[in-house]
């Protein structure tokens, strides 16, 4: 299990990375001069890249090694967020935003890959849950104390303990890791395959209007939370969300595996999820409760993939990684989309208050999707 917490800290830099932008985009808004909605397009590149690059570079890697593949891809990873620190010009740092969404991409689906192998049969699902629950605890963690030292000096010395860590797990990989043979992610031929079934189809659309709600609208928490509570930091609110995404995160399986109708668990979550979002507003004015819709969002956010992977993993048991790697896809992708979008609902300068607005819209989509498809259509289980 030693080696396998090489791979966990790796995917705590790749969850640090993928969710520590939202809190610096006033920062950045001020270092490069533009206004916030242009600099949500850097979560927009990252997730984007990150949805679709292990499907496009699958067939070009096929029957390399994995353990060279993993550590030139975290090279990457690590060299793109060094030229997001020196980055001369806003265009350079969303370039580097993209190659670090690229690369981080594809070392996500091989580090679990790796995971498994590196122990026997009965720790599997403990690899795979440290390997996985390095990047809750980088975004759960990782993003306030980033916040924190870009308070205290600035947000490129935030990045820099990023450009440190993927320093340490690369060699730490290169070092440690053994040589072993492993598929790269499945090809892209392979995950469209699967949206001809049509529970997969229903399953990752509702992943992807769930994400355009939740990770699109944390995108922008920062100016959301600068109008509506203008006396706190927005190191505490993460706090809270972080805190709930860890709770929702862990539990989330013990509650899936004794759960008889995950149909209703999924349901009870998105409507906890739009309820929340929606609260927002109406609670930020009293002292304690301003923190439990985040949290709530949090834990309902991180909990809705788990339920979706186990009905995905139900519906194709021969090519059940292919359809879980697409769902992870499409829930980066729903996060692109969303973070662009909110981006043009900021450019109208009507406040943040739209953006919630929009997020509630996109979570009826997903709960109507959920409800009146499998109820309605025919040859759905109602499990």
């Amino acid at each position: 299990m030693k080696k396998v917490f090489l791979l966990s800290l790796s995917m705590f830099a790749l969850g640090f990375d993928a969710y520590i932008i939202a809190g610096l985009v006033p920062a950045i808004s001020k270092t490069y001069q533009t206004d916030v909605a242009h600099v949500g397009l850097a979560v927009s590149l990252f997730t984007l890249c990150y949805a679709i690059s292990a499907p496009l570079f699958s067939s070009l890697l096929a029957g390399k090694p994995l353990k060279k593949i993993l550590v030139y891809s975290l090279v990457v990873f690590t060299l793109a967020n060094g030229l997001t620190i020196i980055s001369p010009t806003f265009f350079t740092f969303l370039l580097s935003r993209a190659i670090a969404g690229a690369s981080a991409g594809l070392f996500s689906p091989l580090a679990v890959s790796a995971a498994t192998q590196l122990v026997s049969n009965d720790k599997k699902g403990r690899a795979i849950g440290l390997t996985m629950g390095g990047m809750s605890t980088g975004t759960v963690v990782g993003v306030p104390i980033g916040l924190y030292i870009s308070n205290v000096s600035n947000w490129q010395a935030c990045l820099f303990v990023l450009v440190v860590i993927g320093v340490i797990a690369s060699l730490g990989i290169f070092k440690w890791l053994p040589e072993f043979p492993a598929s790269p992610p499945p090809a892209l031929k392979e995950r469209l395959k699967m949206l001809v079934d049509q529970r997969v189809a229903i399953t990752v659309m509702i992943t992807f209007f769930a994400s355009i709600a939740s990770l699109g609208l944390y995108t922008y928490l920062a100016p959301l939370i600068k109008e509506f509570s203008t006396k706190e930091s927005l190191t505490t609110f993460l706090w809270a969300w972080g805190f709930g995404g860890m709770i929702g995160s862990l539990l989330i399986g013990h509650v899936v595996d004794r759960c008889k109708n995950t149909k209703k668990l999924v349901t009870f979550i998105l409507v906890l999820l739009a309820i929340s979002i929606l609260c927002i507003p109406f609670v930020m004015s009293f002292p304690f409760f301003k923190y439990v819709p985040f949290f709530v969002w949090g834990a309902m956010g991180w909990a809705c993939i788990a339920p979706q992977q186990h009905a995905l993993l139900r519906y194709q048991p021969e090519n059940g990684s292919a359809a879980v790697a697409l769902n992870s896809s499409v829930n980066y992708l729903g996060s692109s989309i969303g973070a662009t979008l909110g981006g043009v609902v900021l450019s109208l300068q009507l406040g943040t208050l739209p953006l919630i607005y929009f997020a509630a819209l996109s979570m009826i989509i997903a709960l109507a999707v959920h409800v009146t498809f499998y109820t309605s259509v025919r040859g759905l289980p109602r499990y």
